[in-house]
């Protein structure tokens, strides 16, 4: 990972190891609106599993050039009809601006395309309402990008650990996801609250997906949230804090805080953690970076009852998500991710947002 890409959190795209799950040419997809950096990290995931990646679509020229630097092998289509009218393309994974990544997918599965998007993956429940109906009627996948935890190895052991038991049953998840700004290389539609849904919509829609992974819940209430907008009153429609609670259908509970402060002085976009309660002992994430102990991430705290361990699992879990989906869509499965868990993580962060109680 450059430290460019570990600087900033919009072009953060990581790499792992090549697995692939298919032999070439068994699994082609297509890449379209290229307006998050996201886009790359879902590909990287993608072709390290084994994929064929076919075309890329942009109305961006300068997009789609910068897009063909990385992927040479991706053709430039001229429209996104293109795309999806190409029978050899399983799946179209896009990344466009948050509000209009739900009429995508609507394109994509009525083309008989299975779809993965960036997160957020919705703006309004409406949108969510239709892609429901749309899976329902197509049979198609509409998957999420939810990468802190899906490219994230420590993200991903602690995955395994909470659902081996080995902490116990899990009663918390507190889910801390800090970014840095970096407000001169936004785009315009990242400050409008209509196209990016809010703070809680957005980069709060990882920790609700965690929450659900972690403690097993399949459902949650919102017992509070609030969103406020403390250091950038030149875009009044930003929101630069959020902080919301959750109470499962399990029992199981969760607090999240999600900000836009990151200081220049971390070494990387964020410093993400996630804490895992359990009645026999507890995780720590430490995701991106030891703060003033090393640069590395991906550090995994783990107390229990035969002591106390620190573990950096960086290139020890690998990203399986990315062969998974792609084993899914040729086997209409639900290893990776089942649809119900991607809705149900877009869902909360929706009625959160719309919960929030506005702070200054």
């Amino acid at each position: 990972m450059s430290q460019i890409q570990k600087a900033d959190g919009m072009n953060y795209a990581p790499q792992g190891k090549p697995s692939p799950v298919v032999k070439t040419g068994e699994f082609t997809f297509a890449a379209a609106h290229l307006d998050h950096g996201h886009v790359y990290g879902q590909c990287n995931g993608l072709l390290e599993a084994g994929a064929e990646l076919k075309w890329v679509y942009d109305p961006d020229p300068k997009k789609v050039a910068a897009f063909q630097l990385k992927y040479p092998q991706a053709r430039a289509a001229r429209t996104l009809d293109e795309l999806l009218d190409d029978p050899s393309v399983k799946l179209i994974t896009a990344a466009a601006v948050p509000c209009d990544r739900g009429p995508l997918g609507l394109r994509a599965m009525a083309a008989g395309k299975d779809y993965f998007t960036d997160k957020t993956p919705f703006t309004s429940l409406d949108q969510l309402d239709a892609a429901k109906a749309a899976v329902a009627r197509t049979g198609k996948k509409y998957m999420v990008y939810f990468s802190e935890r899906l490219h994230v190895e420590s993200a991903m052991y602690a995955t395994d650990l909470a659902a081996s038991g080995a902490i116990g049953k899990i009663v918390q998840v507190i889910g801390l996801g800090p970014h840095r700004l970096g407000k001169a290389n936004r785009p315009d539609w990242f400050f409008e609250k209509a196209k990016f849904g809010g703070i809680l919509t957005d980069i709060g829609s990882h920790q609700f997906e965690q929450f659900l992974t972690y403690t097993g819940a399949t459902d949650a209430t919102v017992t509070q949230a609030a969103v406020g907008n403390f250091a950038n009153p030149d875009k009044p429609e930003f929101e630069d804090f959020g902080e919301a609670s959750l109470l499962g259908n399990n029992g199981s509970s969760n607090y999240i805080r999600v900000d836009w402060f990151t200081p220049n002085g971390l070494s990387t976009w964020g410093d993400g953690r996630t804490v895992i309660l359990g009645t026999k002992g507890y995780i720590e994430l430490r995701k991106y970076v030891d703060v003033a102990r090393e640069k590395s991430g991906d550090n995994v705290y783990i107390v229990d009852d035969t002591g106390e361990r620190h573990l950096n699992v960086t290139g020890q879990v690998g990203f399986r998500f990315f062969g998974q989906l792609i084993l899914d869509c040729l086997n209409r499965t639900e290893t990776a991710m089942t649809q119900g868990h991607a809705f149900k993580a877009a869902e909360l962060c929706l009625r959160a947002q719309l919960a929030a109680r506005k702070i200054t």
